[in-house]
C-alpha cells in the first residue's frame, strides 16, 4: 500500500489572531488535495509552568503532537531517551506523533549524520508497539530557519537510511509503511523537487506555513501520485 503523503504546518511561537485568520481563510479557500494535512510534556500535568501536558492536548481535540524538535532538544536539554518516553506517552493515550529526527552542520561535516539520526530513532522506536500512529520528521538541525536546505539528493539518502534501519531493526512492514518526511526550510519554490524523491513521504513545515505558498506545498502530494 502506498505511504500516503503528509504535510503539517509548525506555527511555532508565531501567529497573532489576525495572522491566523488570514492564513485560514486562505488555506479554506484553496482547492488542495483530499490528503493528511495536520495544523499542530511528558507527564499528566501539574507545576510545569509553559508546557502543555498530552491530557490537555486531547481535551481540547488536538490528535497529533510535535515531539523531538531540535529546538526542544537544544535549549531545553530534552535527551534521545527523554524525547523517546514523550513519544511513549503521548501515544498510550492515543495522540497521533510526529517525532523529529535530524544532526547538527558539526555532526553533518564530520560524517556522523546517520549514527545521530540512527541513535535518536532507536530511542523513539523503543517505546513505539504500534507504528501507525507515528510519522518521522527528519530535519537536518542546520537547515531549519536558516534558509539553508538539504538539496533533494542529501534529503533522500537519508531518509532511504532511515528506511534501511527501520528494515533491519523494527521489520519490512513497518519500513514500507511509515512516513518519513522532510523538515528544513521548505518552501513553495523547492517542496516539488524534494516531493518526487522516493523515500520523501512529505513535510513539516516552518515558517512558509503561515504564508499563502503552504498551499504549494501542500499541492506537491500531486507529485508523488503522478510517480
Amino acid at each position: 500500500m502506498a505511504r500516503k503523503f503528509f504535510v503539517g504546518g509548525n506555527w511555532k511561537c508565531n501567529g497573532t489572531a489576525e495572522e491566523v485568520k488570514k492564513i485560514v481563510t486562505v488555506l479554506n479557500e484553496a482547492e488542495v488535495p483530499s490528503e493528511d494535512v495536520v495544523g499542530k510534556f511528558f507527564l499528566k500535568g501539574g507545576a510545569f509552568t509553559g508546557e502543555i501536558s498530552a491530557e490537555m492536548l486531547l481535551n481540547v481535540g488536538i490528535p497529533w503532537v510535535i515531539l523531538g524538535h531540535s529546538e526542544r532538544r537544544s535549549l531545553l536539554n530534552e535527551s534521545n531517551e527523554f524525547v523517546g518516553e514523550k513519544v511513549g506517552y503521548a501515544l498510550s493515550l492515543g495522540l497521533k506523533v510526529i517525532a523529529c529526527i535530524g544532526e547538527t552542520l558539526q555532526q553533518r561535516e564530520s560524517g556522523s549524520t546517520m549514527a545521530v539520526v540512527a541513535a535518536q530513532t532507536k530511542a523513539i522506536a523503543a517505546k513505539v508497539s504500534y507504528w501507525d500512529n507515528v510519522v518521522l520528521a527528519y530535519e537536518p538541525v542546520w537547515a531549519i530557519g536558516t534558509g539553508k536546505v538539504a538539496t533533494p539528493v542529501q534529503a533522500q539518502e537519508v531518509h532511504l537510511e532511515l528506511r534501511k534501519w527501520l528494515h533491519d531493526n523494527v521489520g519490512a512492514e513497518v519500513a514500507a509503511t511509515t512516513r518519513i518526511i522532510y523538515g528544513g526550510s521548505v518552501t513553495g519554490a523547492n517542496c516539488k523537487e524534494l516531493a518526487g524523491q522516493p523515500d520523501v513521504d512529505g513535510f513539516l513545515v516552518g515558517g512558509a506555513s503561515l504564508k499563502p505558498e503552504f498551499i504549494d506545498i501542500i499541492k506537491s502530494a500531486t507529485v508523488k501520485r503522478q510517480q
